[in-house]
């Protein structure tokens, strides 16, 4: 497949989950890939598992210094990007009243600022007629137990990508967001699901979700692809819900 033939695409967050098989897709699509990540050996196992010449930058997103390296860097080893994936985040589950400064700080810090200094930094980079696309998440429009920081953080980047889209129209780069339901990533143990409560935790989940399962990270990458590609030449400013129908409920 050669969709993204002759393209460079950067991934912040592309050593896992979302992210990775992203970057997997992409690649084999004839995109050249640049992955971030915080935790350096972390992205050189995936840079491996990419193959097809990925090349990793490792650094914290919630740093705007990494973003402008990484924006030097892309700028001097590719001459530029056409495709800029925002998908580095963290979660922390907490009701409000228990939520701490620093749970608010890193989800605020690498979620939205880490999202907003990295498109500040990679826009400048980002040839005509590119695509961003600003992971989100179904938690900015439907209300979940435990996620009012997240949610916040997300519906953050929502408002980001709408004033892009319009900031960034008269050099043809597409701006949109991608909207993850409930998907089968190494979150759920990050959540604190003992692998032994897994399955009664999906099953659980899934009675929540129309669709009755969680979604797989390949198929949050495919929607990436739509946007990413000329298949999604004429969409921007969209929040493109990836998440079983599990809004609707």
């Amino acid at each position: 497949m050669s969709s993204l033939k002759g393209k460079t695409a950067v991934i912040t967050g592309g050593n896992s989950g979302i992210g990775l098989a992203t970057a997997k897709l992409f690649a084999r699509e004839g995109a050249e890939v640049v992955i971030t990540g915080r935790r350096g050996q972390v992205v050189d196992d995936a840079v491996r598992e990419i193959g097809a010449g990925a090349v990793g930058f490792p650094g914290d997103s919630a740093d705007p210094a990494h973003h402008r390296a990484l924006a030097g860097f892309v700028r001097e080893r590719f001459g530029g990007a056409d495709i800029y994936v925002a998908n580095a985040g963290v979660i922390t589950i907490t009701a409000s009243s228990d939520v701490t400064e620093a749970e608010y700080d890193q989800q605020f810090a690498i979620n939205a600022r880490g999202t907003f200094f990295g498109v500040q930094s990679m826009a400048p980079v980002l040839r005509d007629g590119g695509a961003i696309i600003c992971v989100g998440s179904l938690a900015s429009d439907k209300v979940l137990d435990g996620h009012p920081v997240y949610a916040g953080t997300k519906a953050a980047i929502g408002a980001f990508a709408r004033s892009w889209a319009l900031e960034f129209k008269d050099r043809g780069i597409r701006v949109n967001m991608l909207s993850p339901g409930p998907t089968d990533t190494a979150i759920v143990e990050k959540l604190g699901v003992p692998p032994e409560e897994r399955a009664g935790f999906e099953a659980m989940m899934a009675g929540a979700i129309p669709l009755g399962r969680f979604a797989r990270p390949e198929e949050l990458a495919q929607a990436a692809l739509f946007l990413a590609s000329d298949a999604g030449s004429f969409v921007t400013g969209i929040n493109l819900r990836v998440d079983g129908g599990m809004a609707l409920l």
